[in-house]
């Protein structure tokens, strides 16, 4: 996981965004060098204290396929509403463990897996986080109206938030 105390409590700053958003849009490379995204839902109940996210696939998609040439992949998390933004690089890996799929299934889950767990095509994607970083920016309408203000008074634009960068490994 994290390095320092500092990097464990950016860590846990950051799952608790990323349990926020659920949605991830992640990131592979095709065989032709094309960067290629879809959403993709991280499981919130697998939890986060090892730096590991879970996702569950169709062992046969079209991005294991891709990770089989190149493993390494990017997921970006955006709240918007909250001004939270969240960019974790890593590793991915197939994982057919049928105890460990059983154990992250949930019913809300046939609807894209109708066969449920037991299915010889579902199957997780695990990835181990070796860095990210997050910027959690000021939201409310008062803070945009004040940093508005005080940048046409000062010249200096307005503070952004909380950014971290963290090195996971």
């Amino acid at each position: 996981m994290a390095r320092s105390a500092t990097d464990r409590e950016s860590a846990e700053k950051l799952w608790g965004m990323i349990k926020g958003v659920r949605i991830a849009m992640m990131t592979t490379l095709d065989e032709n060098g094309i960067l290629h995204s879809r959403p993709m839902a991280t499981l919130p109940h697998a939890g986060f204290d090892d730096g590991t996210l879970w996702f569950f696939t169709r062992a046969d998609s079209p991005k294991v396929h891709e990770l089989q040439e190149h493993w390494r992949i990017n997921l970006s998390y955006a709240d918007p509403g909250d001004q939270n933004y969240v960019s974790v690089s890593g590793i991915a890996q197939l994982v057919r463990d049928q105890d460990k799929i059983r154990f992250l299934w949930r019913d809300i889950l046939s609807t894209w897996f109708p066969k449920g767990p037991d299915d010889p095509e579902v199957a997780l994607l695990k990835v181990t986080v070796d860095q990210a970083e997050y910027w959690d920016s000021p939201s409310s309408a008062m803070v945009y109206a004040y940093g508005y203000v005080k940048a046409k008074l000062t010249g200096e634009p307005p503070s952004p938030g909380d950014h971290a960068k963290i090195a996971f490994q």
